[in-house]
């Protein structure tokens, strides 16, 4: 019989909104003063929901699954759907509200970039820091140490405080030392995200020789071809529901039928913002237009409207949308004639063509850009995630409009019609 290394057991984690103690002291007393006043929270954020006195949101809600040694388990889901509470609840950070968490061995977690780590730390106190948090001897931690050194590729600087790390530096030590240290279990959260291309697949080599090695592995992440090069299992999480758990493919197309179906109105909020931009614009929402489900032929134009405010005008702004399979490989990208953005609330019109897409879902990057010039743009705003969509049929296309991913995985699409409208 198989070990167990984990085993979540009705858990659910209920958060009590708009109480004291979610922010500081300080802003604390400022909420209290105005509320006494019947004035507006000073401390709200804008577009932010008021809560009524004990209103409480579940983050997870009924949660059960085994994990067993040597798994590598993904968890996927949309924004907010509860992935990194989970590993929060695992790593003991914080406790569930109901349910029972029981794991068989020592933890080693990677939440966020330099968990755990001390900024007036050098590199390699901190090294020792994390081992002794997991149990480690001195011993241990010096037969690891050039290994962990090695590895993160920081050996110039290992003997600097961390403080003093770029963001890439911090994830390649601190994974380094969470993948190099005797635990059980490894936890990760989007860690890859920071470091370049090169060193993300060397830690998905790395992380493949920790499972191969009896070791646990759980790994959240939006990037489903690590998702797929990594995990052997996976997990969708939905609004604080778990609901699916089985073989990475089948995971990936139910997430994406998931997350698609039916829909033709796209919340922003729901969707991964693009970091490569300026954040100018606050895009709101994308529908689909004259559709009642997300679902097209081949060659019927993908007609959407973009909902988006801006505090400025700009003379010559651009839609931009990346059209990616659900693997995140790009099969094509379109550019929209330029329009005139006004300061205020704005609608725009596009268009895609879907003349040479195979059948599958698919998943659209948005982005508005001002044009300053032929080689110039200035990224206003953008989100990854921003639209799905299904095409049906493409196998009834003559022989010569057969997809080819040879020819059409870098082609670009017709140039779009952007029309504002009211």
């Amino acid at each position: 019989m198989e070990e167990i290394m984990l085993k979540i057991d009705h858990v659910s984690k209920r958060y009590k909104l708009g109480q004291i103690g979610g922010t500081t002291l300080r802003d604390e007393l400022q909420r209290k003063r105005a509320k006494r006043r019947g004035q507006e929270d000073p401390t709200k954020k804008i577009g932010a929901a008021d809560y009524e006195k004990g209103s409480t949101f579940m983050a997870l809600e009924d949660i059960n699954f085994e994990v067993k040694k040597g798994e590598r388990i993904g968890i996927i889901g949309h924004n907010g759907a509860g992935k990194s509470t989970l590993l929060k609840l695992v790593s003991r950070i914080t406790a569930p509200t109901d349910g029972t968490i029981s794991l068989n061995g020592r933890v080693a977690s990677m939440l966020e970039v330099g968990t755990g780590f001390h900024p007036e730390l050098t590199g390699r106190e901190n090294i020792y820091m994390n081992g002794a948090i997991l149990g480690m001897t001195k011993k241990e931690i010096d037969s690891k140490m050039e290994d962990i050194i090695e590895f993160s590729e920081c050996r110039k600087f290992i003997d600097t405080p961390v403080k003093r790390y770029s963001s890439g530096m911090y994830v390649k030590l601190a994974f380094a030392v969470a993948a190099h240290l005797d635990n059980e279990i490894l936890i990760m959260d989007e860690v890859l995200a920071v470091g370049d291309t090169r060193f993300q697949e060397k830690c998905i080599n790395k992380m493949l020789d920790v499972a191969r090695s009896g070791r646990t592995v759980l790994y959240v992440s939006h990037n489903m071809r690590t998702i797929q090069q990594l995990c052997n299992r996976c997990i969708v999480l939905d609004h604080g529901h778990l609901i699916f758990d089985g073989e990475v493919e089948e995971a990936i197309s139910y997430y994406i039928g998931n997350t698609a179906k039916q829909d033709v109105v796209y919340d922003m909020a729901k969707a991964e913002q693009n970091t490569g931009c300026d954040h100018i614009i606050d895009m709101h929402t994308v529908t689909l237009n004259d559709k009642q489900i997300n679902v097209y032929q081949t060659g019927e134009p993908i007609s959407c409207t973009l909902n988006f405010s801006s505090p400025n005008d700009y003379k010559e702004a651009i839609i931009r949308a990346i059209v990616l399979r659900r693997d995140e490989v790009r099969i094509g990208t379109a550019e929209s004639k330029p329009f005139k953005i006004k300061a205020g609330d704005m609608n725009v019109r596009f268009t895609l063509d879907s003349s040479f897409i195979a059948d599958g879902s698919y998943f659209v990057e948005v982005s508005v850009v001002e044009k300053i010039s032929d080689t110039q743009y200035h990224k206003l705003e953008g989100y990854y995630n921003a639209f799905y969509f299904k095409i049906e049929n493409a196998h009834l296309l003559p022989s010569t409009l057969m997809w080819n991913q040879g020819i059409y995985g870098n082609s670009v699409f017709p140039i779009m019609d952007a029309k504002v409208v009211k």
